[in-house]
């Protein structure tokens, strides 16, 4: 039986999508089977034939069901003990996906600029903590909370200069005998930064619905770096099904996966996009993102969040490394995010985003 929580302040189809979504994932739902209509549905929960549609079209959008002319609602999720089959359809049709994004307003940025050069004074040429100053992480904590489903402690979020700089804190903290894979065709500069530091790895490729799954399973690699989102160039989102089947990889031992999840507060759908740092229940996901999209490229902040299994580990072997971004853009990032500003901004982009796909 499905019932919307009055006390829990999510619309009633998201709870009804989660509810849903849950019994699909642990099985009561099997492969191809069937759901009730959308009428039995809100017979049986109480809710509204509208909001029945709005909770399945999500979970079509997600790729956990499908819609059947004149048949129905079919569950096409499946996450399978091992790797589920994956057609090997050529990428070439796919255009690349660097989309035009409307810019920050920059009367707004211009206001903030302002604003933390009166209130904080010379504070803004202090040196900042090597991980990022606190009332930035904390920030980004809880903007990630209300909109991501992402829960973390600030001591696991670290800021630096760009996904690029990141990448090479993440490589540093592996070490050298970790085999590395990464989708293709991806971000150039991902090979290019393996490359200069010396490190193994393996191009696995991508198909319609993210890394093909023979290749994935065949990898001798033990760290998956992916955009499961948006990939770029390719513009390959991973389906549902795709997702457990790189946290099921991931069970093994000694495997880790690093989500760079570019580009992803601008989906149109009504919710955002799961990460697999929010799926997963076994401590091994590095979730990465930056404001490079969301704000502009000139401001070269970015953040990760690491497990708990490899704070330790950063905090003695790279802690000492200082803080590649200014305390001042720190400071100007904070006020945009604990204002209100930066989360308005990205809900007029998704909201002219919808207009245009319609």
């Amino acid at each position: 039986m499905y019932i919307a929580d009055p006390k829990d302040k999510r619309p009633a189809y998201l709870q009804l999508y989660s509810q849903i979504k849950d019994d699909i994932v642990s099985g009561v739902f099997p492969f191809q089977g069937k759901l009730p209509s959308k009428r039995i549905m809100a017979g049986d929960s109480g809710l509204s034939t509208i909001t029945v549609k709005h909770a399945y079209q999500l979970l079509c959008d997600e790729g956990y069901i499908e819609s059947r002319e004149r048949s129905g609602y079919f569950v096409i999720f499946r996450s399978g003990d091992g790797f589920i089959s994956t057609e090997n359809k050529s990428l070439a049709h796919l255009q690349s996906q660097d989309s035009e994004i409307s810019e920050f307003p920059f009367s707004v940025f211009k206001k903030t600029i302002r604003k933390v050069v009166n209130h904080y004074g010379s504070a803004i040429l202090e040196r900042s903590p090597n991980a990022g100053l606190p009332e930035l992480r904390e920030a980004i904590r809880l903007y990630l909370a209300r909109n991501r489903g992402i829960h973390a402690c600030v001591d696991q979020i670290i800021i630096g200069s760009g996904a690029e700089h990141l990448y090479t804190l993440i490589i540093d903290l592996l070490g050298k005998d970790r085999i590395f894979a990464f989708e293709t065709p991806s971000y150039e500069k991902i090979e290019r930064v393996y490359q200069c530091a010396g490190r193994k790895y393996e191009a696995l490729p991508l198909v319609q619905d993210g890394i093909n799954s023979a290749a994935l399973a065949g990898t001798k690699a033990d760290v998956l770096h992916i955009s499961p989102f948006r990939s770029f160039p390719s513009g390959v989102t991973a389906s549902a099904s795709k997702k457990y089947e790189y946290l099921n990889w991931a069970k093994k031992p000694g495997r880790l996966i690093i989500e760079d999840d570019f580009e992803s507060e601008f989906t149109i759908l009504s919710k955002p996009e799961e990460t697999l740092y929010s799926l997963t229940k076994d401590d091994n996901v590095i979730y990465l993102n930056t404001f490079s999209k969301t704000i502009s490229p000139s401001l070269r902040i970015g953040y990760m969040i690491l497990p708990n299994s490899l704070l330790n580990a950063f905090y003695e072997r790279l802690g000492f490394y200082s803080c590649t971004v200014p305390t001042f853009e720190q400071l100007l990032l904070f006020e945009l995010i604990s204002n209100g500003d930066f989360e308005r901004h990205i809900n007029r982009v998704r909201r002219s985003k919808r207009k245009i796909s319609t």
